[in-house]
């Protein structure tokens, strides 16, 4: 069975419309997602760098303080000592500690008296802190858990130590002080909302601040691999629960001349959460893209039949002359030029079907003309 010339207008012409349509819409979407991509990317990173650099100042003044102490305290005056650092602790309560040790380890003066005369030798803050400023990464109370207030959770800090110097350079002691970790974990927290989460990570790539499920565990993905070697990036992965996120590293949470803990941050947001309004435009578009479509189609097929019907009536006439019938005269089509040449040569032929040219008979009448 041969295809109708209205069904092959029809076909050819859908094919025509839709396909460049398609493609040109999907690389429209797919480059717009892309491109949402990117900018959620840049998004994320600009927010990172925010919190870094605000968690860097917290935590910068704080250093500034305990080092500007360790350059002015003297240990002769234990009492006066414990006094000014009772009154550091009430009037800043990011203060959860403060004291001093000798070169024994030995606290000499401490806030409220805490831990005087305790040996903290062994404590990570005063080991490093004799050989120079340092930072200690955040850890649960020790020697403090018992003269503390109990809480729900257990107390955790991140600290602060330097070396006391006499006149003559020589280290005597150790200035130490104990930050509550609720601090830097609120600032990490300020973020999350909107499917965006922040997470701070040790050296190791252990979580220290982050969502619920991910606290205290290690983390294998790529953006924690490469906070731990130090690299800045943005990428899209697949984290443990299954759900893709877009994340973006800050390797290093530093401030001028503070001395580093080894944090990094990453801030991640789920992907479906930050593109759902670029698949709401990319739907609203192919909504608007199929009604223009399913016009398109209609107007197509009313401009097929319009093209077919002249023929159709053309062929009827044709094989009813190529039958012998002759009694019904063919349409004058007029809709477009090539419709109407072949019905005008449609009547002709009919015409003369009707009443025969007969060459041979006109010659011989002639003849007997001339002959007269």
């Amino acid at each position: 069975m041969r295809i109708g010339i209205k069904t092959l207008v029809f076909v050819i012409g859908a094919l025509l419309m839709l396909v460049p349509a398609i493609v040109a819409g999907t690389m429209f979407t797919n480059a717009m997602q892309r491109r949402a991509e990117v900018a959620n990317s840049a998004r994320l990173r600009l927010l990172g760098e925010i919190v870094a650099n605000q968690l860097g100042q917290r935590m910068h003044e704080l250093w500034q303080d305990v080092e500007g102490m360790a350059r002015v305290v003297r240990l002769d005056d234990p009492e006066e000592i414990r006094r000014q650092f009772t009154l550091l602790g009430q009037v800043d309560r990011r203060y959860t500690w403060i004291g001093v040790a000798d070169v024994q380890g030995k606290v000499i003066a401490a806030s409220q008296g805490m831990l005087e005369g305790a040996s903290v030798a062994e404590r990570p803050w005063f080991r490093r802190g004799l050989n120079g400023p340092t930072a200690v990464d955040v850890h649960e109370a020790v020697l403090l858990a018992k003269l503390l207030p109990a809480t729900q959770e257990p107390r955790r800090f991140v600290d602060f130590s330097a070396p006391i110097r006499n006149d003559q350079g020589a280290v005597i002691g150790v200035i130490g002080a104990h930050f509550d970790w609720n601090m830097v974990r609120d600032i990490i927290q300020a973020v999350r909302g909107q499917g965006v989460d922040a997470l701070l990570v040790s050296r190791d790539r252990m979580v220290l601040s982050g969502p619920p499920e991910l606290q205290e565990t290690r983390l294998s993905e790529g953006s924690a691999v490469a906070a731990g070697q130090g690299i800045s990036i943005s990428l899209r992965e697949r984290w443990q629960d299954g759900k893709d996120y877009i994340a973006a590293v800050i390797p290093s949470i530093q401030f001028k001349d503070m001395p580093s803990f080894g944090w990094s941050l990453i801030v991640r947001a789920d992907l479906n959460t930050v593109l759902d309004p670029t698949r709401a435009i990319a739907q609203a578009f192919w909504m608007l893209l199929g009604a223009g479509a399913l016009v398109g189609l209609v107007l197509l097929y009313l401009f097929s039949a319009w093209l077919a019907k002249p023929l159709r009536r053309l062929v009827a006439t044709t094989e009813a002359l190529a039958s012998g019938h002759t009694d019904q005269p063919p349409h004058d089509e007029t809709r477009y030029e090539e419709a109407a040449r072949l019905s005008a040569a449609l009547v002709r032929l009919q015409t003369f079907s009707i009443r025969p040219y007969q060459p041979a008979r006109t010659e011989k009448g002639r003849t007997s003309t001339l002959a007269s």
